[in-house]
């Protein structure tokens, strides 16, 4: 049997089985072992039930609820992706709005920017654009403010209304650390600077 192969006295299929649920896997994350056994137990624990394969080489453990299996967000994905690569990543366009809830419609294509390659990953029924950014993108210390960029840069300056200054409001306001903010704001786009500025003191 293949999975009677171990190391240190674990089969590969013993180490999946301890790892916690949520969590996501690549065919790529066990180079002690041969690739082709690695895909074969990857394979049977997919036909078992006890992992999904997600996209061509990544697999997740889902958890179990009594609605059924739930897989991991798209944005949990993207993360691990990163991680794995070595890279950051930002929400941008759509992504960017609806991680902010300035926008509630869910998009079906989900976009990136990323340090890291450019690719398209199929997730299921939804498609992962990662598009490479340039290093300003990432320049901000907070994440809300790296996110306000790429979101308000979606939403255009003239769509900017009262509802959408109240949810940034409110976002400004839960933001803990108040000096990488200001600094943030300061390395704004100057129309973007302009509407959150005034916030900072409200």
């Amino acid at each position: 049997m293949t999975n009677e192969y171990s190391i240190d006295g674990i089969t590969l299929r013993q180490r999946i089985a301890a790892m916690p649920e949520d969590c996501i896997l690549f065919r790529s994350d066990f180079p002690e072992y041969h690739t082709e056994f690695v895909g074969s137990i990857l394979s049977e624990l997919t036909t078992e039930g006890m992992l999904v394969k997600i996209a061509h080489g990544i697999y997740a453990k889902p958890r179990r609820s009594k609605f059924g299996v739930v897989l991991p967000s798209v944005d949990k994905v993207v993360q691990a992706i990163a991680a794995r690569d070595n890279a950051e990543v930002l929400p941008s366009g759509m992504t960017a709005l609806n991680a902010l809830g300035l926008s509630t419609q869910v998009p079906m294509n989900y976009t990136y920017l990323t340090t890291g390659s450019e690719r398209t990953v199929n997730l299921s029924n939804r498609k992962v654009v990662l598009k490479r950014g340039v290093p300003k993108n990432f320049c901000y210390g907070t994440r809300l403010i790296s996110l306000l960029v790429q979101a308000l840069k979606a939403l255009k300056k003239e769509n900017v209304g009262e509802e959408e200054l109240n949810i940034i409001q409110q976002l400004v306001l839960k933001e803990t650390d108040k000096e990488t903010l200001a600094k943030d704001v300061d390395m704004m786009p100057a129309w973007m600077k302009r509407i959150i500025k005034p916030m900072l003191t409200a």
